[in-house]
């Protein structure tokens, strides 16, 4: 269940992966989509961590299918015989939870690596679109991508169009140059007179307006946010001084962090704050079109892999064991309309 809980000043970090992941840019299609190579595994298994250029520790799982939850699903995806799992990862990619492999071709990262885990459930071939963020919603409306594996918070702002199957705790990070004293401690007031980068459409965007509104309001020193199209971007912005700190994905941050340590660029996480508020833990989930059918045996599929093990030896391969949920829930309460 979600744990409700004051998201003041949090200390757990994540041990990240030291090696440079190949990125692939340029990889847009019309539209902003690709379609990604899908790794191939033997029936029954499925291979997590491939072609991570070591951001994770390669992991084959034994996966069979389960009748009684591919019974669940919906006539229409049961006939197609495969899952398109969308992955909002255009242009530069996000490690470790999705980029391009060391083939410089085929989609990897924590979120696919799930996707196909849950698609070896169903019995079912997984099939990875890759788009940008903005596409990657569109996909889902329209019906080409089937369920979304991203990095997706649940938010009852997104119920009204999605439903959710939680697979993973959602905690952002602020990351600033490792030389900065400035550090967040979970007060928003913190952030008076600071410039931070976000990214747009996202959670975390959300929640820093949110906290900029109030700075205004209450007559502090403004919060300046900017927007960069791509991380390579922010990233220089941040190393060059032009902002104070990114506030993103705690597992993305961390791992650059990681991947930074003991160069000129090196950076560090000043602080941590749950995607979902204050009082309540956020939530990763898989994310399908309301009404799809898909929410329930999405759920039923990940607590089929948390009983047997395979969700926790994938997080483990990620480096990720620190993310992990007791269990998949429907539909879980998220981020509140109003997070004030």
């Amino acid at each position: 269940m979600p744990t409700h809980m004051s998201r003041r000043s949090l200390t757990r970090g994540i041990t990240a992966a030291t090696a440079v992941a190949t990125l692939a840019t340029g990889l847009a299609a019309c539209g902003g989509d690709s379609d990604a190579a899908t790794t191939t595994d033997a029936a029954g298994t499925v291979t997590v961590g491939r072609l991570s250029n070591a951001a994770a520790t390669e992991t084959t799982l034994k996966v069979s299918e389960v009748k009684s939850i591919r019974a669940e699903l919906p006539d229409a995806v049961k006939k197609s015989g495969k899952l398109v799992i969308g992955s909002g990862t255009l242009p530069s990619g996000s490690p470790p939870l999705g980029f391009v492999g060391s083939d410089q071709k085929t989609l990897t990262g924590s979120e696919p690596d799930l996707g196909r885990l849950v698609a070896a459930v169903f019995g079912l071939k997984p099939e990875e679109r890759r788009s940008t963020w903005e596409n990657l919603f569109i996909g889902l409306d329209s019906g080409k991508v089937d369920v979304a594996f991203s990095n997706v918070t649940d938010t009852e702002e997104r119920k009204k169009k999605y439903e959710f199957a939680s697979y993973r705790k959602d905690d952002l990070a602020l990351e600033v140059k490792k030389d900065s004293a400035w550090n967040f401690d979970g007060d928003y007031e913190n952030l008076a007179g600071r410039t931070v980068s976000v990214g747009n459409g996202t959670n975390q965007e959300k929640i820093l307006l949110e906290w900029k509104a109030k700075l205004a309001k209450e007559g502090k020193k403004p919060l300046t946010v900017k927007y960069f199209q791509d991380t390579n971007s922010t990233y220089l912005a941040l190393s060059s001084g032009k902002i104070d700190a990114y506030f993103g994905p705690n597992p993305n941050l961390a791992y650059h962090a990681a991947k930074t340590a003991g160069t000129p660029q090196a950076t560090r996480i000043a602080g941590q704050f749950s995607g979902a508020g204050e009082r309540l833990q956020g939530l990763i989930a898989a994310t399908a079109k309301k009404d799809s059918g898909l929410a329930k045996p999405l759920a039923d599929a990940i607590n089929y892999l948390i009983k047997n093990g395979q969700y926790g030896k994938w997080l483990k391969a990620w480096n990720l064991s620190g993310e992990a949920v007791a269990e998949s829930e429907v539909n879980p309460p998220g981020l509140p309309l109003d997070n004030s």
